[in-house]
């Protein structure tokens, strides 16, 4: 009963297929948002093993590798960009002005005055972004879906859950489930020694679930496409770019978190989700980003628009990644609050279903 809940169609009257079915177009898809995943293993498996990769340098009192300080600002920007789409779009805002200026500053005077929150946060950025980075795949696969003219209910559960599986499945049976778990670290300092086992148990229990995760995989791999076989039936039309998009997804995620190989996970994964985000708020926000730059009729407009787009978010991102939050309580804050506003935001300023793309 519930398979077949799942698999069920939607009646959504359907929408005739656009002239393009690319977002931007043949050239920025395959270089922004589908070839993505690929264009970042290239990278990962090109500075393995280096000094870019192995060797550590000082800046500003901080010791790390160049590319960790590279991959951390670049994640940093782009948490920041979402407020080019969430706050400089007065469309977007208009739409929800309490939830863009009263909740930030809420949850940041929270966290400040609670370590028990702050410890949360902590948390909850890095599962969050898990997610959060699964929703963004499954966000451009439902734009090429409607593109192609399907209604945007027509296998949205279906899609949810693969995207969720290619994402989270690998970090929980594979080899970076510890990393993502030294988030727990953040509640030694409000003693809370029971949360802290959490990654103990999860290290000791991995062997017995990551099989059983493996077969579930497969079984709903298996749903997945009987579900579209059934679709289809419905008059469901394929995209082949949603389907390149999934396909190079799951390659990427499979050998990195699943694998680390190379052991690059972390810069592979994290590069092209913020390189496909950058390319999604530059397509979107390009031409309003010029009219609040009051250059929209300037033949350089874009080209200024652009500079100042990169220049802003890649500030933020450098500063974020070099302040010392351990130190500086308020600029932690910061960086959770932003963290976490782009997580929330990103749910409901995308929409397919509310044709907000």
């Amino acid at each position: 009963m519930a398979v077949a809940h799942w698999l069920r169609g939607s009646r959504a009257r359907y929408d005739p297929p656009v002239r393009s079915q690319y977002i931007a177009g043949p050239t920025y898809d395959a270089v922004m948002f589908i070839g993505a995943p690929l264009l970042a293993l290239g990278l990962g498996v090109a500075i393995a093993g280096t000094p870019l990769a192995d060797e550590e340098v000082t800046l500003w009192g901080r010791e790390a590798t160049v590319t960790s300080f590279f991959i951390g600002s670049f994640i940093m920007a782009h948490l920041g960009l979402v407020f080019v789409r969430s706050h400089l779009n007065p469309r977007i805002f208009a739409r929800h002005p309490r939830r863009f200026v009263m909740v930030p500053v809420v949850l940041l005077l929270l966290l400040f005055a609670s370590d028990w929150l702050l410890a949360t946060a902590v948390v909850l950025t890095v599962w969050w972004d898990v997610v959060h980075s699964s929703l963004q795949t499954f966000g451009l696969g439902r734009i090429y879906d409607a593109r192609r003219g399907n209604p945007p209910e027509m296998g949205r559960r279906l899609d949810l859950g693969l995207n969720l599986l290619l994402y989270a499945g690998p970090i929980l049976a594979g080899a970076t489930l510890l990393e993502h778990l030294s988030a727990f670290a953040a509640f030694e300092r409000v003693g809370a020694t029971a949360v802290r086992e959490i990654p103990i148990f999860a290290e000791a229990h991995q062997a017995a679930w990551a099989p059983a995760l493996l077969i579930g995989g497969a079984l709903y791999l298996l749903v997945y496409v009987l579900g579209y076989v059934r679709l289809g039936r419905q008059g469901y039309r394929v995209s082949p770019q949603k389907v390149a998009l999934l396909v190079f997804t799951g390659a990427c995620s499979i050998t990195t978190w699943g694998f680390n190989s190379f052991g690059e996970a972390f810069f592979i994964m994290n590069f092209f989700h913020a390189w496909q985000y950058f390319g999604l708020v530059w397509w979107s926000e390009r031409g309003n980003l010029r009219e609040r730059l009051g250059v929209a009729g300037a033949r350089w407009g874009g080209a200024a628009a652009l500079l100042a787009m990169l220049l802003v978010a890649g500030s933020y991102g450098v500063w974020a990644e070099l302040v010392d939050s351990r130190e500086q309580r308020f600029a932690l804050c910061v960086t959770l609050v932003v963290s976490l506003m782009h997580f929330w935001y990103d749910g409901f300023i995308w929409s397919v279903r509310r044709r907000e793309v």
